[in-house]
């Protein structure tokens, strides 16, 4: 039997420790009352990777970056105008496709993940960018 080549094993751990990341945020943003209507919501326009209602009442939509380093502005950095963009269009077709949470308000939050001792230190930008 063959064995898997080193850039499959790479790839495989990097989704790994990116379904990781996801769970910390989700987990992070649960402890804080937050309801988890959707994880990786995909669609033609893009990936929404978190998609929670807030205590409050607002649709949540909650980017998960991860990074090793923080180089070049770590995660949050890596959310250009190009991102937002795609983000802004996937959560429009989010808001068609589930009427019931279009009249509620939206925010864009970026969640800036770096691997620690414990886990990963987190860091929660609240209403990163706007639409």
């Amino acid at each position: 039997m063959a064995r898997p080549s080193s850039s499959t094993r790479c790839a495989e751990s990097r989704a790994a420790r990116g379904a990781a990341a996801e769970q910390a945020a989700a987990d992070f943003l649960g402890a804080r009352r937050h309801r988890i209507l959707l994880r990786n919501y995909r669609c033609r326009m893009g990936e929404l990777d978190l998609v929670t209602l807030s205590p409050e009442g607002t649709l949540v939509v909650a980017e998960v970056r991860l990074r090793s380093r923080q180089d070049y502005g770590g995660g949050a950095a890596s959310v250009d105008h190009r991102k937002q963009q795609r983000l802004l269009r996937a959560s429009l077709h989010l808001l068609a496709t589930h009427p019931q949470w279009s009249a509620l308000p939206v925010r864009f939050d970026v969640m800036d993940l770096q691997p620690a001792p414990a886990g990963f230190e987190i860091r929660w930008i609240q209403h990163a960018f706007s639409a």
